[in-house]
């Protein structure tokens, strides 16, 4: 099997998937994983909401208590209505303006620290992207905004956008009216040419995994594995993940 990546680089080769809930990432983010830890590459994976967002469970509690949104994950059989992202009062795009630039800040802390301690691919679920997907991006003001915070926060050597179409992401996750979804999508192709991420097309799972290696290979450059051990995750790594969720939730 060809190589995704060298197994020892300098510092770790960022990835990142963003889009909008039910667009796939999930399942993109395991078969990669999957595949890069069977090649012998260290991995690991950071869920941004989980790693990242500060003060993330002081968010998660008043969406549920004062915008009475649901705070459960929406399938098919069980439906939820959630009310978080969506809700674009004037003062809720303001604290979001206020809270993203400290997610941002969070981010490039995170990194930082990572990159010193870890070699090997960073995976990540969501990222600065996907906060600034929830602006009125179609707002000049907003536009400027998100620009400002690109230029700080470090670039995903690869940083993917799965696009969906919203009907068949509201069937995988229903949580959110359709009227948001095709809004939210707009929004993530938007910021997809301002930000300059590859954006995937609505494809089957396989084909949007072969668009994912085939750009991974693209910027690696293809060669062969040697005789590598398996990659198993070490103490250092697991503490370094808990680390990171605990500073993030504030703990």
């Amino acid at each position: 099997m060809t190589t995704l990546l060298p197994c020892e680089t300098p510092e770790p080769f960022l990835i990142s998937f963003s889009g909008m809930d039910g667009a796939g990432k999930s399942t993109q983010i395991q078969i990669l994983c999957a595949e890069l830890a069977s090649a012998g590459v260290p991995v690991m994976q950071l869920a941004f909401w989980d790693h990242v967002a500060a003060f993330a469970r002081l968010r998660a509690n008043f969406s549920i208590k004062f915008l009475k949104s649901d705070g459960r994950v929406g399938t098919p059989a069980q439906p939820v209505r959630r009310n978080d992202k969506n809700a674009r009062i004037w003062y809720l795009v303001a604290a979001r303006t206020f809270l993203y630039a400290i997610d941002a800040m969070m981010l490039r802390r995170i990194i930082k620290r990572t990159q010193k301690r870890f070699s090997g691919v960073i995976v990540f679920d969501r990222y600065i992207y996907d906060q600034l997907a929830t602006l009125p991006l179609e707002n000049i003001w907003a536009q400027a905004y998100a620009r400002l915070l690109l230029r700080f926060v470090p670039r995903p050597d690869l940083p993917f956008v799965l696009d969906a179409v919203p009907e068949e992401a509201r069937e995988r996750k229903p949580e959110y009216p359709l009227e948001f979804l095709y809004r939210y999508r707009g929004a993530y192709v938007r910021l997809s040419t301002l930000a300059g991420l590859t954006l995937i097309d609505p494809m089957s799972q396989d084909a949007t995994s072969d668009v994912v290696t085939g750009c991974l290979r693209n910027a690696a450059g293809s060669s062969e594995v040697g005789s590598h051990e398996k990659f198993e995750p070490q103490k250092d790594d697991m503490n370094l993940l808990a680390t990171l969720s605990e500073n993030s939730h504030g703990t």
